[in-house]
């Protein structure tokens, strides 16, 4: 698969391909070599370009991306571009030189919105890395229509949230090849993260019932079922496959994985899954220590200066797992994911509502460290597969989720070449009506 090919996008007279905004950031750092590296194996074609508010930072980014990438040539062949989200004038100077805008600038619910705007207002598609339901959902409802009359794709969570789940159920149920009705995930990970994905934690957690008031302005029916209905899990149980205890993944995945199974429904008349997930939290002193955290956590997150001191203090009150700093290169490199997929349905030619689900399938996502390497990969691969298969994306624009935009591109194959592998584990397929257990 070609990295970048010259095909015929939007505004392609714009002088750069993929603009990576908030190129300075902890995160965006990291973007930036990856694009170089990528652009490096390509052909030549791809014109890119970062930016952020200081001039003199974007320049010291590029310096250090060329020592490490031994590449001088980034120091003087990519352009600066100065923008601020909080002056409208500089960044639609910056949408109007991209045809891809990467926003790297977090917690979105501050930061977000403008950069949106200015992309749609101004013709370049949007992708960022955000893990923020209400963000996510908001854009969704606010400015849909508005990017669908523009011919303007906006594309949030293509990073660790929410590629791997999202897309991840899509693989599973096309390799399930049957009639679906369950599908459960749990996540296994272990890793450090960096301040900007905590204070996205506390506010979220703080502002939830916002949430929830937002999904009623959408007015949605409820999904049709499948066969019997998923099974209802207790905040904490023991699982057998993990072999430890669990408890509901509290990210942006379960809320993505259903904007885009209403939209595969809705619009690819596609039978939505029913979809839960868990993460595995250890054994019973993890369990106690995870209840007391999460409790200290809950209380401080409902006042000002709880959330300040949550803020002030990521390293203290998060047990070491999110600081200012990051984490270092050794976490980075010994760290990676695995997604398992757990899905149960019927075999070719069984009536659901004869029995039980007949059929079950194990799937698997695997890769490197998620936050600072998946993230950033699967981030640009989002990009290249817009910039190359905008013929494969639904209608002529909108705002919709990676499942969504990306179900009929090859995407999953990219980032299989890029450390994000999806595979079969197990097939198993009862007689029909047979009783079979999770």
């Amino acid at each position: 698969m070609k990295l970048f090919k010259n095909t015929k996008t939007m505004a392609t007279d714009r002088p750069y391909h993929i603009v990576i905004f908030g190129a300075t950031g902890f995160t965006g750092q990291f973007v930036v070599e990856e694009v170089a590296r990528c652009a490096a194996e390509g052909t030549g074609l791809l014109k890119w370009a970062v930016a952020g508010r200081s001039r003199p930072r974007l320049e010291d980014v590029l310096r250090r991306t060329a020592e490490k990438l031994a590449m001088p040539e980034l120091r003087t062949d990519i352009e600066i571009i100065v923008a601020d989200v909080s002056v409208e004038e500089s960044l639609a100077v910056m949408c109007q030189q991209g045809v891809v805008i990467l926003n790297c600038v977090g917690p979105y619910r501050f930061y977000g919105e403008p950069v949106v705007r200015a992309c749609i207002e101004n013709g370049a598609h949007y992708l960022d890395i955000c893990g923020e339901p209400q963000f996510l959902e908001r854009m969704q409802l606010e400015y849909h229509s508005k990017a669908l009359d523009r011919g303007v794709y906006v594309i949030g969570s293509c990073g660790f949230d929410s590629i791997p789940a999202d897309l991840g159920i899509i693989y599973t149920q096309r390799q399930f090849k049957g009639g679906k009705h369950n599908l459960d995930f749990t996540l296994c990970i272990g890793t450090s993260g960096h301040d900007a994905t905590w204070q996205s934690a506390v506010y979220g957690f703080a502002d939830s019932g916002s949430l929830r008031q937002l999904r009623k302005k959408f007015g949605h029916k409820p999904l049709p079922r499948v066969g019997a209905k998923v099974e209802k899990r207790g905040f904490l149980f023991f699982s057998k496959e993990m072999q430890q205890y669990v408890i509901p993944f509290m990210g942006s995945d379960p809320s993505v994985v259903r904007r885009t199974q209403r939209f595969l429904y809705e619009e690819q008349q596609q039978s939505p899954v029913q979809y839960s997930a868990f993460v595995g939290v250890g054994g019973l002193l993890s369990v106690i220590k995870l209840l007391c955290g999460g409790l200290l956590f809950w209380v401080m997150v409902k006042f000002s200066l709880g959330r300040k001191l949550l803020t002030t203090f990521p390293s203290f009150f998060s047990f070491g797992l999110f600081s200012k700093a990051g984490p270092t290169t050794k976490q980075i490199v010994d760290t990676c994911f695995s997604m398992t997929f757990y899905g149960e349905g019927y075999s070719e030619g069984t009536d659901p509502a004869e029995g039980r689900p007949n059929a079950k399938i194990c799937t698997q996502v695997v890769g490197a460290e998620p936050g600072y390497v998946a993230t950033v990969s699967a981030l640009v691969q989002s990009a290249f597969t817009v910039l190359n298969e905008l013929h494969s994306l639904p209608r002529r624009g909108g705002v919709y989720t990676p499942g969504a935009a990306f179900c009929q591109t090859g995407l999953i194959d990219r980032l299989h070449n890029y450390g994000i592998k999806f595979s079969v584990r197990s097939r198993q397929e009862e007689a029909a009506g047979a009783p079979t257990s999770m």
